[in-house]
């Protein structure tokens, strides 16, 4: 009786304990949020919601904090960087579940894991000496000056340093997290579906489409998701790719400046400036909850794909 009742005390000593910790786990998020919340106050007391989000006035000496080109930046080089990362992993996903045999499975799939866990600062020295050389030649060359009768390939900065250098780059660092996850989703679809389909006659890229696709299509909106996060918040890359030029970006060619660049770079600098402190923890906790807004969307939308597949 002893022995039972030790380990019944044991048993409910570690269900409180994990249970504490999960608890804690949870609500680092809202911590974190409160915190920003407190420290920002002075900003979203003095200055009206609406002058932070769409004024395109950034300038501390003279009290004016707009916050709209650096929202319009963060979101230029996000949305690049997955129009051209969501095709390329989902396919190359698509390649390692269904189509490569297990020496090339081998071979690609570790350096994939091991490209997830390259400093950010690498992915930001290449973008230097590869891609901004390479969006330079691409703005300077015929098929840029062609493209530039598009309004969103002008060319206003002919540096390379631009949304679409940040958007590369950002693009090349959510490909290990996307292609990783929605992997696995996709060869986690039962085998007897695929067995299913091909007793029908489908062949096998019509059963990957319309049976593979369709069944793992929740799990792949969560590795689209993840992927944004991660480029939404990046920083060090993004910094030293994009320009850092405070104006609303009008073509890819053109420099931006994102939330995060705009934190890294002046926080700590200037703090005697009133407000100056209280205007970049704002910029955090408004990138916090744009991040926060759009996982629980994209969680209803994935629950409603559960709910009616």
């Amino acid at each position: 009786m002893k022995r039972v009742a030790l380990r019944r005390a044991t048993d409910q000593t570690a269900k409180h304990i994990t249970a504490a910790v999960s608890a804690a786990t949870s609500l680092l998020v809202v911590f974190i949020a409160l915190v920003l919340l407190v420290r920002s106050w002075p900003i979203f007391v003095t200055r009206p919601l609406s002058e932070l989000l769409f004024s395109t006035t950034w300038k501390p000496l003279q009290s004016a904090f707009g916050y709209y080109p650096f929202i319009m930046g963060t979101l230029w080089v996000t949305c690049v960087a997955m129009v051209i990362a969501v095709p390329i992993c989902l396919l190359v996903s698509i390649y390692l579940a269904e189509y490569a045999s297990r020496r090339v499975y081998a071979m690609v799939k570790p350096l994939i894991d091991v490209s997830a866990g390259i400093p950010s600062v690498i992915f930001g020295i290449w973008g230097v000496i590869m891609v901004v050389p390479l969006v330079q030649k691409l703005a300077a060359s015929s098929i840029g000056r062609s493209l530039s009768r598009l309004p969103l390939f002008e060319v206003h900065n002919p540096t390379g340093y631009s949304v679409l250098a940040g958007g590369i780059v950002l693009a090349v660092m959510v490909f290990p997290v996307i292609i990783s996850v929605a992997e696995e989703v996709i060869r986690a679809v039962p085998t007897g579906l695929r067995e299913a389909s091909w007793a029908l006659g489908a062949t096998r890229w019509q059963t990957i489409k319309y049976v593979v696709l369709r069944h793992a299509a929740p799990g792949v909106l969560a590795a689209i998701v993840l992927g944004f996060s991660r480029a939404f918040g990046e920083t060090m890359a993004v910094i030293m790719v994009v320009g850092n030029v405070p104006r609303v970006p009008r073509s890819l060619f053109d420099a931006a400046y994102p939330l995060t660049a705009l934190i890294a770079n002046s926080y700590g600098e200037m703090m005697s400036i009133p407000l100056y402190d209280a205007a970049l923890l704002g910029a955090a906790l408004l990138l916090l909850v744009i991040v926060l807004l759009f996982n629980l969307g994209a969680r209803l939308v994935l629950m409603r794909m559960i709910r009616y597949r």
